[in-house]
């Protein structure tokens, strides 16, 4: 309470004069703490909201709801002074978006953005001429507000902070594509209003130790692809290391290791579409997050993200016009008929080489366990060079339809088109199309619950051609619009993070009709007596498959199935694809 009381007189003296700027207002939780501490869910809405009221640049706002009960804020940076009509300043100005708290333990982020916007506003740094900040100053309201000392087990400080699952106990960084959070809706909406250029999530990593404080993960170049996959990988990457070695701030890639040291190298962290900048990618927006080191000092990782944020905010300005411009040629990447990656592996023919700085580190008897434990040695760093495998090529893909058919019962998935602006129409009549259709042919279901789903995975289908007869009221979707790539990660069922995969559409595989056996084994004997050829291809699986030969009811089944009564609707992918 004192500390609220104390954040809360200083803020109020602030005058309300924007052109006066005074070093010693607005000073946050964490540097009256002398970098041990972090700012509350209230102090820091109190903090952006007396900023506000302070300074023209800076506009608070509120958007939708999450699941804690309370509204999502995200604050805009606007050194012109022109309001937020982001369609407006969109024709001149790029824009970055900074998400924090998506896991508030994670809070380096939290304190970094406040300082920065502070900092702009009263002239302490290079105030942005075409660059407009959006921040989302506490994304897991709910898990802020769950403030604990010891749900970090390995990170080295904060005094306090937030809990990692949101109010529902979700991890709001596997939510983006499914979003059965308010949360995740409520971004949604955020991120269609801005269309950012540029997206930056703030995180605290968990892994190896290093000598690094900060870690960077950019999403990766070959699944964004085109021009601002290039872009990413041969010069914005190495511009943001280049402008913060200028400062004295090494980084390295995010070190994607386990209980085992990352001398013999490692992978580049691969961004599904469940995670924010995999999300974000979808837009043709350029993402990365910011991991820093959780063993650090908690004041030296948020002056390290701080510098990262500065930093990338001098390459967007630098590169505005390129920025603009790749992103408008990105967008015509994709058409009609070309082969689309739904899912991707490493491309072990590739690979990069890191000049890493890391510790010794070696496995030893456990004194707790008898097993073997990992243990660092820090008085014994060293530079040496490691394989870096940050090519992925696809492994499973589609070919982009002209259309896809929805009909209007799966409601669940239209409203979820509609919230990331799908461009959609519905039929004025009952109509019949030719279409291409899928029948889900086996997939695998994961045995624990995973963010509040039991995931499909190894997903296999057969495609089918034939006219379908559609109702008033189901909706006509085109591929060529901006939401593409958005549209074919959720409806293809091969993509890893599907609708589909997601369990979306998992009542197709149940079947609703069945057959009472010593009914239909006349039936069936009837069917086959009629139908040579099903006769022939009966007799040949009872003769190769001993386990089918051997089980009277599968044999039933089997025929059941090979027949006209069986119900079509069961295991049939109910959206369907306009090729031609």
């Amino acid at each position: 309470m004192k500390k609220i009381l104390f954040l809360f007189l200083i803020v109020c003296s602030c005058t309300t004069d924007s052109n006066k700027s005074d070093n010693g207002k607005f000073i946050t939780v964490f540097e009256a703490s002398k970098g041990l501490e972090t700012a509350t869910y209230d102090e820091t809405i109190a903090f952006y909201s007396e900023l506000a009221n302070s300074y023209s640049e800076i506009t608070l706002k509120e958007i939708g709801e999450t699941d804690s009960g309370k509204p999502l804020h995200f604050v805009t940076l606007n050194t012109k002074g022109s309001g937020d009509n982001f369609d407006k300043l969109r024709k001149e100005n790029r824009f970055i978006f900074i998400n924090n708290g998506i896991h508030p333990g994670e809070s380096d982020g939290i304190d970094a953005t406040m300082m920065l916007y502070r900092d702009i506003v009263q002239g302490k740094i290079n105030r942005p001429k075409n660059t407009i900040l959006v921040t989302i100053p506490i994304y897991n309201v709910g898990g802020s507000l769950n403030r604990n000392s010891g749900t970090r087990t390995n990170q080295n400080g904060p005094k306090e902070y937030g809990f990692r699952g949101n109010a529902r106990n979700y991890d709001l960084n596997r939510d983006f594509i499914k979003s059965d959070t308010k949360n995740a809706k409520s971004f949604a909406k955020i991120f269609h209003l801005v269309k950012p250029d540029v997206f930056i999530d703030n995180h605290v990593s968990n892994g190896a130790d290093y000598q690094y404080t900060l870690t960077h993960l950019f999403t990766q170049h070959n699944k964004m692809g085109g021009v601002l996959g290039e872009y990413i990988h041969k010069e914005w990457m190495s511009n943001l290391e280049n402008k913060l070695k200028d400062k004295s701030w090494d980084i390295t890639p995010y070190v994607n290791v386990f209980n085992r040291t990352p001398d013999s190298g490692f992978s580049q962290f691969f961004d599904n579409p469940r995670y924010s900048t995999g999300y974000t990618t979808l837009f043709n927006t350029l993402g990365m997050m910011v991991e820093t080191h959780m063993l650090k000092p908690y004041k030296q990782r948020v002056e390290g993200t701080y510098q990262l944020l500065a930093s990338m905010i001098e390459i967007v300005e630098a590169d505005s016009k390129k920025i603009q411009d790749l992103r408008q040629e990105q967008n015509k990447m994709w058409k009609v008929g070309d082969a689309y990656p739904v899912s991707w592996e490493i491309d072990t023919s590739k690979y990069s080489i890191l000049n890493f700085k890391g510790y010794e580190g070696k496995m030893l008897p456990s004194q707790l366990t008898g097993g073997q434990r990992l243990k660092y040695d820090k008085s014994k760093p060293y530079t040496k060079q490691i394989t870096y495998q940050n090519y992925f090529k696809p492994k499973t893909e589609i070919t982009i339809p002209k259309a896809y058919v929805i009909p209007q019962g799966w409601h669940n998935v239209i409203e979820l088109l509609e919230l990331n602006k799908v461009e959609m129409s519905q039929f004025q009549k009952d109509t019949i199309i030719s279409v291409e259709s899928y029948r889900i042919e086996d997939y695998k279901t994961r045995n624990r619950p995973y963010e509040g789903h039991y995931m499909h995975y190894n997903t296999k289908v057969k495609t089918s051609i034939s006219k379908v007869a559609f109702k008033q009221g189901d909706y006509l979707i085109f591929t060529e619009q901006n939401a593409l790539r958005y549209l074919i990660e959720t409806l293809e069922p091969l993509a890893v993070d599907s609708f589909f995969n997601w369990n979306f559409f998992d009542s197709i595989l149940q079947q609703k009709e069945g057959f009472s056996p010593y009914v239909w084994e006349d039936k069936a004997r009837l069917i086959l007596s009629t139908d040579a050829q099903l006769q022939i291809n009966f007799n040949l699986k009872k003769t190769y498959d001993k386990e089918f030969a051997d089980n009277w009811y599968a044999q039933l089944d089997w025929i059941h199935k090979n027949s006209k009564f069986y119900e079509t609707s069961h295991m049939h992918y109910p959206v369907y694809r306009i090729v031609n």
